[in-house]
């Protein structure tokens, strides 16, 4: 795996690419180092990161249980400490669920997509890193 950026600007605005896809993702650091507001910045990739690697897997696992999944959003809140290096202490998960879908069967796809087979969430967890995931149907 490999991903490339590359300076934008005379500021502090990249664009990353991965092997992987022709999709280009901007990235810009907050105003105090130079940022413009021109993408996200890299602490948001992180959370984004664990976001779509839970609910990629939450997905695949309610297709598996033959739920019908109509819409899914999902909000992803971290916190982090004031001292520096700014790192997260804990990170809540929220997925909301659209479709005929049973509560039981889509808590304990939460749980194994969030806590089992999303990698990104054990990197996280391994460094000490609160997380913590909540479900909303319909």
């Amino acid at each position: 795996m490999e991903v490339n950026l590359k300076r934008v600007n005379k500021a502090v605005h990249f664009e990353a690419s991965a092997s992987s896809s022709p999709v280009t993702v901007h990235i810009d650091g907050s105003p105090d180092i130079g940022g413009e507001g021109n993408g996200v910045r890299p602490m948001e990739l992180v959370l984004m990161a664990l976001g779509s690697c839970s609910v990629l897997d939450l997905l695949s696992i309610l297709k598996k249980q033959r739920q019908q999944v109509d819409d899914v959003k999902i909000k992803v809140t971290g916190n982090r400490r004031e001292a520096i290096p700014n790192v997260f202490t804990d990170i809540h998960i929220e997925f909301f669920l659209i479709g005929d879908i049973d509560q039981a069967k889509a808590e304990k796809a939460a749980e194994l997509a969030v806590k089992k087979y999303c990698s990104v969430h054990d990197m996280l967890a391994d460094g000490g890193i609160e997380i913590s995931y909540g479900i909303q149907l319909n």
